[in-house]
Protein backbone atom coordinates (compact mmCIF):
# COMPACT_ATOMS: atom_id res chain seq x y z
CA UNK A 1 0.00 0.00 0.00
CA UNK A 2 1.20 3.30 -0.57
CA UNK A 3 0.09 6.86 0.91
CA UNK A 4 -0.44 10.16 -0.69
CA UNK A 5 -0.82 13.78 1.23
CA UNK A 6 -4.39 15.41 1.53
CA UNK A 7 -2.63 18.57 -0.16
CA UNK A 8 -1.52 16.21 -3.04
CA UNK A 9 1.97 17.71 -3.37
CA UNK A 10 4.44 15.15 -2.70
CA UNK A 11 4.75 12.03 -4.66
CA UNK A 12 3.43 8.58 -3.09
CA UNK A 13 5.24 7.27 0.76
CA UNK A 14 5.57 3.70 1.90
CA UNK A 15 3.75 2.96 4.77
CA UNK A 16 7.51 3.09 6.70
CA UNK A 17 8.30 6.78 5.62
CA UNK A 18 4.66 7.51 6.19
CA UNK A 19 4.62 6.36 9.61
CA UNK A 20 7.40 7.66 10.48
CA UNK A 21 7.53 10.92 9.06
CA UNK A 22 3.86 12.01 10.47
CA UNK A 23 2.99 14.69 8.61
CA UNK A 24 3.85 14.86 5.28
CA UNK A 25 6.75 17.50 3.80
CA UNK A 26 3.81 19.60 1.91
CA UNK A 27 2.02 19.85 5.48
CA UNK A 28 -0.64 17.82 4.71
CA UNK A 29 -1.67 14.26 6.26
CA UNK A 30 -1.47 10.69 4.94
CA UNK A 31 -4.23 8.67 3.41
CA UNK A 32 -4.11 5.14 1.94
CA UNK A 33 -4.05 5.11 -1.96
CA UNK A 34 -7.28 3.04 -2.07
CA UNK A 35 -9.33 1.93 0.61
CA UNK A 36 -9.78 -1.92 0.68
CA UNK A 37 -13.50 -3.52 0.62
CA UNK A 38 -15.29 -5.69 3.07
CA UNK A 39 -18.00 -7.86 1.25
CA UNK A 40 -21.05 -10.37 2.28
CA UNK A 41 -18.80 -12.80 3.20
CA UNK A 42 -17.22 -10.77 5.54
CA UNK A 43 -19.80 -8.92 7.50
CA UNK A 44 -21.80 -11.94 7.35
CA UNK A 45 -19.17 -13.81 9.85
CA UNK A 46 -18.58 -10.65 11.78
CA UNK A 47 -20.40 -11.29 14.55
CA UNK A 48 -18.51 -14.63 15.39
CA UNK A 49 -15.33 -13.25 15.78
CA UNK A 50 -13.23 -11.38 19.11
CA UNK A 51 -12.01 -8.22 19.02
CA UNK A 52 -8.15 -9.21 18.47
CA UNK A 53 -10.35 -11.49 15.36
CA UNK A 54 -11.21 -8.56 13.28
CA UNK A 55 -9.54 -5.98 14.21
CA UNK A 56 -6.51 -8.46 12.54
CA UNK A 57 -8.40 -8.53 9.31
CA UNK A 58 -9.07 -4.84 9.15
CA UNK A 59 -6.00 -4.23 10.05
CA UNK A 60 -3.88 -6.86 7.24
CA UNK A 61 -6.24 -5.25 4.59
CA UNK A 62 -4.51 -2.34 4.72
CA UNK A 63 -1.16 -3.02 6.33
CA UNK A 64 -0.51 -6.74 5.35
CA UNK A 65 1.60 -5.69 2.00
CA UNK A 66 3.71 -4.08 4.64
CA UNK A 67 3.75 -6.30 7.84
CA UNK A 68 4.19 -9.91 7.83
CA UNK A 69 1.46 -11.79 9.15
CA UNK A 70 2.91 -13.00 12.56
CA UNK A 71 4.25 -9.32 13.40
CA UNK A 72 1.07 -7.72 12.78
CA UNK A 73 -0.80 -10.45 14.48
CA UNK A 74 1.39 -9.96 17.65
CA UNK A 75 1.16 -6.06 17.01
CA UNK A 76 -2.90 -5.92 17.05
CA UNK A 77 -3.53 -8.67 19.64
CA UNK A 78 -0.94 -7.06 22.20
CA UNK A 79 -2.43 -3.38 21.55
CA UNK A 80 -5.89 -4.69 21.80
CA UNK A 81 -5.58 -6.73 25.41
CA UNK A 82 -8.51 -5.44 26.92
CA UNK A 83 -12.60 -5.37 26.55
CA UNK A 84 -14.29 -2.98 24.78
CA UNK A 85 -17.72 -3.43 25.70
CA UNK A 86 -21.43 -2.21 24.06
CA UNK A 87 -23.77 -1.38 27.02
CA UNK A 88 -27.59 -0.84 26.45
CA UNK A 89 -27.55 2.83 28.44
CA UNK A 90 -31.56 3.59 27.40
CA UNK A 91 -34.34 2.75 24.41
CA UNK A 92 -32.12 2.70 20.94
CA UNK A 93 -29.28 4.23 22.39
CA UNK A 94 -26.13 2.19 23.10
CA UNK A 95 -22.86 2.72 24.61
CA UNK A 96 -19.35 1.35 23.47
CA UNK A 97 -17.27 1.83 26.12
CA UNK A 98 -13.88 2.86 25.22
CA UNK A 99 -12.32 3.16 28.43
CA UNK A 100 -11.14 -0.64 30.04
CA UNK A 101 -7.54 -0.07 28.39
CA UNK A 102 -4.65 0.57 30.22
CA UNK A 103 -5.20 5.35 30.52
CA UNK A 104 -8.95 4.61 30.30
CA UNK A 105 -9.51 6.27 27.37
CA UNK A 106 -10.42 5.57 23.59
CA UNK A 107 -6.69 6.79 22.24
CA UNK A 108 -5.43 3.22 24.18
CA UNK A 109 -6.40 1.47 20.39
CA UNK A 110 -4.45 3.45 18.12
CA UNK A 111 -1.76 4.64 20.39
CA UNK A 112 -1.20 1.30 21.66
CA UNK A 113 -1.20 -0.23 18.06
CA UNK A 114 1.00 2.97 16.80
CA UNK A 115 3.66 2.07 19.32
CA UNK A 116 3.81 -1.40 18.52
CA UNK A 117 3.89 -0.76 14.81
CA UNK A 118 6.80 2.39 14.57
CA UNK A 119 8.64 -0.37 16.93
CA UNK A 120 8.26 -2.48 14.14
CA UNK A 121 8.86 -0.62 11.05
CA UNK A 122 12.08 1.36 12.67
CA UNK A 123 13.65 -1.80 14.05
CA UNK A 124 17.02 -1.16 11.80
CA UNK A 125 17.55 2.79 12.76
CA UNK A 126 20.63 3.58 13.87
CA UNK A 127 19.38 6.62 15.38
CA UNK A 128 16.59 7.20 17.80
CA UNK A 129 12.96 8.60 16.63
CA UNK A 130 11.65 11.29 18.63
CA UNK A 131 7.90 11.41 19.06
CA UNK A 132 6.56 14.84 19.51
CA UNK A 133 2.27 14.55 20.69
CA UNK A 134 -0.12 17.83 21.19
CA UNK A 135 -2.81 16.69 23.86
CA UNK A 136 -5.41 17.67 25.59
CA UNK A 137 -5.40 15.29 28.00
CA UNK A 138 -5.88 11.89 26.81
CA UNK A 139 -3.80 11.43 23.67
CA UNK A 140 -0.75 12.50 25.95
CA UNK A 141 -1.43 9.70 28.33
CA UNK A 142 -2.26 7.07 26.14
CA UNK A 143 0.84 8.18 23.31
CA UNK A 144 3.08 8.08 26.64
CA UNK A 145 2.21 4.93 28.61
CA UNK A 146 2.30 2.85 24.86
CA UNK A 147 5.66 3.64 23.88
CA UNK A 148 6.54 3.90 27.70
CA UNK A 149 10.16 2.05 28.14
CA UNK A 150 11.08 1.38 24.42
CA UNK A 151 14.55 1.50 23.34
CA UNK A 152 15.49 4.14 20.75
CA UNK A 153 12.37 6.23 21.34
CA UNK A 154 11.87 9.49 22.93
CA UNK A 155 8.50 11.18 23.93
CA UNK A 156 7.78 14.76 24.00
CA UNK A 157 4.67 15.59 25.09
CA UNK A 158 3.11 19.22 24.81
CA UNK A 159 -0.24 19.99 26.77
CA UNK A 160 -1.74 23.66 27.59
CA UNK A 161 -1.13 24.55 31.06
CA UNK A 162 -3.97 24.52 33.61
CA UNK A 163 -6.35 23.19 30.89
CA UNK A 164 -6.17 18.98 31.45
CA UNK A 165 -8.00 17.56 34.44
CA UNK A 166 -5.63 16.54 37.30
CA UNK A 167 -5.58 13.14 36.88
CA UNK A 168 -4.86 13.44 32.87
CA UNK A 169 -1.95 15.43 33.32
CA UNK A 170 -0.70 12.71 36.48
CA UNK A 171 -0.80 10.29 33.41
CA UNK A 172 1.99 11.16 31.69
CA UNK A 173 3.82 13.94 33.36
CA UNK A 174 4.78 11.18 36.20
CA UNK A 175 6.03 8.48 34.15
CA UNK A 176 9.94 9.76 33.60
CA UNK A 177 12.45 7.06 31.53
CA UNK A 178 11.43 7.49 27.77
CA UNK A 179 9.03 10.56 28.30
CA UNK A 180 8.96 14.27 28.69
CA UNK A 181 6.33 16.81 29.11
CA UNK A 182 6.01 20.52 28.44
CA UNK A 183 3.43 22.35 30.11
CA UNK A 184 2.98 25.57 27.32
CA UNK A 185 1.39 28.89 28.06
CA UNK A 186 -1.42 28.48 25.96
CA UNK A 187 -4.10 26.59 24.55
CA UNK A 188 -4.22 22.76 23.20
CA UNK A 189 -3.96 24.73 19.43
CA UNK A 190 -1.17 26.18 20.79
CA UNK A 191 0.46 22.74 21.72
CA UNK A 192 -0.58 21.33 18.15
CA UNK A 193 1.12 24.41 15.89
CA UNK A 194 4.33 23.84 17.49
CA UNK A 195 4.30 20.30 16.40
CA UNK A 196 3.25 20.90 13.10
CA UNK A 197 5.95 23.74 12.58
CA UNK A 198 8.93 21.26 14.08
CA UNK A 199 7.61 18.97 11.21
CA UNK A 200 7.78 21.15 8.42
CA UNK A 201 11.54 22.65 10.07
CA UNK A 202 14.19 21.05 7.59
CA UNK A 203 17.61 21.88 9.91
CA UNK A 204 15.60 20.66 12.78
CA UNK A 205 14.27 17.53 11.37
CA UNK A 206 18.02 16.93 9.45
CA UNK A 207 19.23 17.07 13.53
CA UNK A 208 16.41 15.03 15.22
CA UNK A 209 14.82 12.13 13.67
CA UNK A 210 10.77 13.78 14.07
CA UNK A 211 7.66 11.74 14.26
CA UNK A 212 4.19 12.14 15.35
CA UNK A 213 1.88 9.72 17.25
CA UNK A 214 -1.18 12.64 17.13
CA UNK A 215 -4.02 11.36 14.74
CA UNK A 216 -2.93 13.24 12.02
CA UNK A 217 -0.29 9.95 11.72
CA UNK A 218 -2.15 7.49 9.49
CA UNK A 219 -1.02 4.40 12.13
CA UNK A 220 -2.58 5.97 14.91
CA UNK A 221 -5.84 7.47 12.62
CA UNK A 222 -6.54 3.73 10.74
CA UNK A 223 -6.90 1.90 13.66
CA UNK A 224 -9.27 3.37 15.58
CA UNK A 225 -11.64 1.90 12.22
CA UNK A 226 -11.38 -1.06 14.23
CA UNK A 227 -13.60 -0.44 16.69
CA UNK A 228 -16.49 0.77 14.45
CA UNK A 229 -16.69 -2.87 12.78
CA UNK A 230 -16.59 -4.19 16.75
CA UNK A 231 -19.87 -2.06 18.08
CA UNK A 232 -21.53 -2.64 15.04
CA UNK A 233 -21.31 -6.14 15.01
CA UNK A 234 -22.69 -6.00 18.84
CA UNK A 235 -25.92 -4.09 17.89
CA UNK A 236 -28.88 -6.23 17.64
CA UNK A 237 -28.95 -8.06 14.09
CA UNK A 238 -30.73 -5.98 11.32
CA UNK A 239 -30.42 -2.77 13.29
CA UNK A 240 -30.28 0.28 10.68
CA UNK A 241 -26.91 1.58 13.00
CA UNK A 242 -25.92 5.49 13.63
CA UNK A 243 -23.53 6.59 15.37
CA UNK A 244 -22.58 9.37 17.09
CA UNK A 245 -18.97 10.76 17.66
CA UNK A 246 -17.51 13.28 21.11
CA UNK A 247 -15.39 14.92 18.22
CA UNK A 248 -12.12 17.58 18.70
CA UNK A 249 -9.90 17.09 16.18
CA UNK A 250 -11.73 14.71 13.97
CA UNK A 251 -9.27 11.87 13.29
CA UNK A 252 -12.04 9.66 15.50
CA UNK A 253 -14.71 10.49 13.10
CA UNK A 254 -12.71 9.92 10.07
CA UNK A 255 -11.76 6.69 11.38
CA UNK A 256 -15.21 5.74 11.58
CA UNK A 257 -16.08 7.13 7.50
CA UNK A 258 -13.17 5.06 6.83
CA UNK A 259 -14.81 2.22 7.99
CA UNK A 260 -17.87 3.06 6.73
CA UNK A 261 -16.21 3.46 3.04
CA UNK A 262 -14.91 0.06 3.75
CA UNK A 263 -18.49 -1.71 3.17
CA UNK A 264 -19.17 -0.89 7.06
CA UNK A 265 -23.09 -0.56 6.56
CA UNK A 266 -23.14 2.73 9.17
CA UNK A 267 -26.61 4.25 7.98
CA UNK A 268 -25.37 8.06 9.68
CA UNK A 269 -22.67 9.31 11.15
CA UNK A 270 -23.26 12.59 13.95
CA UNK A 271 -20.76 14.64 15.43
CA UNK A 272 -21.44 15.98 18.63
CA UNK A 273 -19.36 19.28 19.64
CA UNK A 274 -19.02 21.30 22.79
CA UNK A 275 -18.95 25.05 22.68
CA UNK A 276 -15.93 24.55 19.75
CA UNK A 277 -18.49 23.94 17.09
CA UNK A 278 -16.08 25.04 14.13
CA UNK A 279 -17.54 21.37 12.36
CA UNK A 280 -20.94 22.84 13.21
CA UNK A 281 -20.77 25.84 11.89
CA UNK A 282 -19.51 24.27 8.34
CA UNK A 283 -22.19 21.87 8.08
CA UNK A 284 -24.38 24.83 8.56
CA UNK A 285 -22.82 27.18 5.98
CA UNK A 286 -20.28 25.34 3.94
CA UNK A 287 -17.66 28.06 5.21
CA UNK A 288 -14.73 26.04 7.17
CA UNK A 289 -13.71 28.93 9.66
CA UNK A 290 -11.02 27.89 12.21
CA UNK A 291 -10.68 30.09 15.35
CA UNK A 292 -9.05 30.24 18.92
CA UNK A 293 -10.25 27.12 21.09
CA UNK A 294 -12.59 28.08 23.70
CA UNK A 295 -12.00 26.24 27.49
CA UNK A 296 -14.47 23.87 28.63
CA UNK A 297 -15.51 20.60 30.60
CA UNK A 298 -15.31 18.76 27.81
CA UNK A 299 -11.74 19.63 27.78
CA UNK A 300 -10.22 16.64 24.57
CA UNK A 301 -12.95 18.68 22.56
CA UNK A 302 -11.40 21.82 22.69
CA UNK A 303 -10.06 22.33 19.19
CA UNK A 304 -10.52 25.80 17.27
CA UNK A 305 -8.86 23.92 13.56
CA UNK A 306 -9.21 20.37 13.85
CA UNK A 307 -6.38 18.35 11.93
CA UNK A 308 -8.54 15.85 10.67
CA UNK A 309 -11.15 18.27 8.67
CA UNK A 310 -8.60 17.63 6.20
CA UNK A 311 -9.00 13.94 5.49
CA UNK A 312 -12.85 14.50 5.75
CA UNK A 313 -12.99 16.51 3.46
CA UNK A 314 -10.43 13.82 1.56
CA UNK A 315 -13.10 11.11 1.65
CA UNK A 316 -16.02 13.25 0.13
CA UNK A 317 -13.40 14.43 -2.38
CA UNK A 318 -14.04 18.17 -1.22
CA UNK A 319 -17.86 18.31 -1.81
CA UNK A 320 -19.78 20.00 0.47
CA UNK A 321 -22.75 18.49 -0.40
CA UNK A 322 -22.16 14.73 0.32
CA UNK A 323 -20.47 15.41 3.39
CA UNK A 324 -23.13 17.38 5.12
CA UNK A 325 -25.46 14.41 3.74
CA UNK A 326 -23.49 11.71 5.21
CA UNK A 327 -22.50 13.80 9.38
CA UNK A 328 -25.33 15.96 11.02
CA UNK A 329 -23.72 18.31 13.96
CA UNK A 330 -24.75 18.79 17.27
CA UNK A 331 -23.35 21.53 20.01
CA UNK A 332 -23.81 21.80 23.65
CA UNK A 333 -22.51 24.49 26.23
CA UNK A 334 -21.14 23.56 29.53
CA UNK A 335 -24.46 23.75 31.31
CA UNK A 336 -26.27 22.25 29.07
CA UNK A 337 -23.33 19.15 29.59
CA UNK A 338 -23.84 19.42 33.04
CA UNK A 339 -27.76 18.46 32.82
CA UNK A 340 -27.41 16.07 30.29
CA UNK A 341 -25.27 14.11 32.96
CA UNK A 342 -27.16 14.46 35.93
CA UNK A 343 -30.68 13.97 33.85
CA UNK A 344 -29.09 10.74 32.39
CA UNK A 345 -27.46 9.11 35.17
CA UNK A 346 -31.07 10.07 37.65
CA UNK A 347 -32.95 8.01 35.47
CA UNK A 348 -30.91 5.31 33.87
CA UNK A 349 -27.81 5.29 36.73
CA UNK A 350 -25.55 5.22 33.55
CA UNK A 351 -22.42 7.86 34.16
CA UNK A 352 -21.30 9.64 31.30
CA UNK A 353 -18.06 11.67 31.05
CA UNK A 354 -18.48 15.28 29.68
CA UNK A 355 -17.16 13.98 26.37
CA UNK A 356 -19.68 10.68 25.95
CA UNK A 357 -22.65 13.46 27.65
CA UNK A 358 -22.15 15.58 24.21
CA UNK A 359 -22.44 12.23 21.98
CA UNK A 360 -25.17 10.65 24.36
CA UNK A 361 -27.90 13.94 23.60
CA UNK A 362 -26.99 14.68 19.90
CA UNK A 363 -27.67 11.15 19.59
CA UNK A 364 -30.94 11.16 21.36
CA UNK A 365 -31.85 14.55 19.57
CA UNK A 366 -31.01 12.67 15.55
CA UNK A 367 -33.45 9.59 16.59
CA UNK A 368 -36.17 11.27 17.71
CA UNK A 369 -35.85 11.64 13.76
CA UNK A 370 -35.36 8.53 12.72
CA UNK A 371 -37.95 6.20 14.51
CA UNK A 372 -36.25 3.14 12.32
CA UNK A 373 -32.60 3.45 13.42
CA UNK A 374 -30.53 2.36 16.80
CA UNK A 375 -27.23 4.04 17.21
CA UNK A 376 -24.27 3.66 19.29
CA UNK A 377 -22.14 6.66 20.62
CA UNK A 378 -18.30 6.22 21.67
CA UNK A 379 -17.98 6.93 25.38
CA UNK A 380 -14.25 7.78 25.10
CA UNK A 381 -12.91 8.31 28.81
CA UNK A 382 -13.68 6.71 32.36
CA UNK A 383 -15.69 9.87 34.15
CA UNK A 384 -13.30 9.82 37.01
CA UNK A 385 -10.71 11.46 34.29
CA UNK A 386 -12.69 14.24 35.05
CA UNK A 387 -13.35 13.94 38.81
CA UNK A 388 -13.01 17.57 39.71
CA UNK A 389 -16.11 18.42 37.07
CA UNK A 390 -17.87 14.76 37.78
CA UNK A 391 -17.86 16.00 41.56
CA UNK A 392 -19.19 19.66 40.99
CA UNK A 393 -22.13 17.91 39.09
CA UNK A 394 -23.23 14.64 40.96
CA UNK A 395 -24.14 15.36 44.79
CA UNK A 396 -22.44 12.11 46.26
CA UNK A 397 -19.21 12.72 43.89
CA UNK A 398 -17.60 9.84 42.03
CA UNK A 399 -14.45 7.20 42.90
CA UNK A 400 -11.69 6.99 41.30
CA UNK A 401 -10.52 3.01 40.04
CA UNK A 402 -7.40 1.82 41.11
CA UNK A 403 -6.01 2.00 38.17
CA UNK A 404 -5.87 5.94 37.94
CA UNK A 405 -5.14 6.03 41.31
CA UNK A 406 -1.62 4.45 40.78
CA UNK A 407 -0.91 7.38 38.12
CA UNK A 408 -1.51 10.15 40.98
CA UNK A 409 0.54 8.97 43.45
CA UNK A 410 3.77 9.92 40.99
CA UNK A 411 5.72 13.13 41.32
CA UNK A 412 4.97 15.75 38.44
CA UNK A 413 8.08 15.74 36.54
CA UNK A 414 6.96 18.35 33.75
CA UNK A 415 8.80 21.71 32.07
CA UNK A 416 7.29 24.39 31.64
CA UNK A 417 7.43 26.74 28.01
CA UNK A 418 6.33 29.51 26.37
CA UNK A 419 4.40 28.83 23.15
CA UNK A 420 7.06 30.55 20.87
CA UNK A 421 8.29 27.68 18.40
CA UNK A 422 11.83 29.57 18.95
CA UNK A 423 11.76 28.29 23.09
CA UNK A 424 10.43 24.84 21.53
CA UNK A 425 12.75 24.28 19.05
CA UNK A 426 15.67 24.96 21.05
CA UNK A 427 14.01 22.27 23.68
CA UNK A 428 14.43 19.84 21.36
CA UNK A 429 18.02 20.15 20.16
CA UNK A 430 19.31 20.17 23.86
Amino acid sequence: MRYYSTNKQVPLSTLRDAVLKGLADDGGLYMPEHIPQFGNSFFSTLRKKTLQEMSLEVAAAFFGGDVAAAPLRGIVYDALNFSIPLTKVTGRLYSLELFHGPTMAFKDVGARFLARLMQYLARNEQSGINVLVATSGDTGSAVANGFLGMAGVAVTVLYPKGLVSKIQESQFTTLGQNVRALEVEGTFDDCQRLVKQAFLDKELNARRKLTSANSINLARFIPQAFYYFWGWAQMPPGSEVVVCVPSGNFGNLSAGLLAQRMGLPIKHFVAANNANDIFLKYLQTAEFSPRSSIATIASAMDVGNPSNFARIMDLYGNDYAKAAAAISGYSYSDAQIRTIVKRVFGGTQYLLDPHGACAYEALREYLENDKNAQGFFLETAHPAKFKETMDEILDDGIAVPGKLQAFMRGAKQSIGISNRYEDFKAFLLQ
